[in-house]
């Protein structure tokens, strides 16, 4: 009787850090409409109000692993909600850890689609390690505006 207790605590404990884990992640949908956010923030303020709102720590534009970017279509890095460093960069020749040019992917895709997902792996800000990402990008004039969720490995 007191292994089946102690199972059933075990399992009622690993269910709580799973609960607790999916919520620090963002999901899809939350990302969706981070991006619209923004892209309407732009249409209304303009880029460079917008801009630095999505630039500002702990701003509108970032929540958990959630945080908008913004590139132009020859992948220069106009704005980035969780990495400053990034920002006036010339990114289309990034790779993530599988080499994949995943800004010029999307540069690319972009010609064709006017919002789409997009797959690779980078570095996951509040876990630090590097993880599976699906970026929703909408492009909107000359630019990408796009946030991504991290997927658990």
């Amino acid at each position: 009787m007191k292994r089946l207790i102690t199972a059933a605590l075990c399992l009622a404990v690993l269910s709580v850090a799973a609960t607790a884990m999916a919520e620090e992640r963002g999901s899809k949908d939350e990302a969706v409409a981070m991006v619209k956010k923004a892209v309407a923030a732009i249409k209304a303020d303009g880029k460079d109000q917008t801009f630095a709102v999505i630039n500002a720590p702990g701003g509108p534009y970032h929540d958990r692993d959630l945080y908008v970017v913004v590139y132009d279509l020859s992948g220069k890095c106009l704005a980035h909600g969780a990495n400053p460093k990034q920002i006036g960069k010339d990114l289309l020749e990034l790779r993530d850890p599988d080499g994949k040019f995943f800004v010029k992917e999307r540069v690319e895709m972009a010609k064709t689609q006017p919002s789409f997902w997009q797959d690779y792996k980078f570095l996951n800000p509040v876990t630090r390690q590097i993880e599976p990402k699906s970026m929703y990008l909408e492009k909107v004039d000359d630019m990408l505006v796009g946030c991504g969720i991290y997927k658990p490995s």
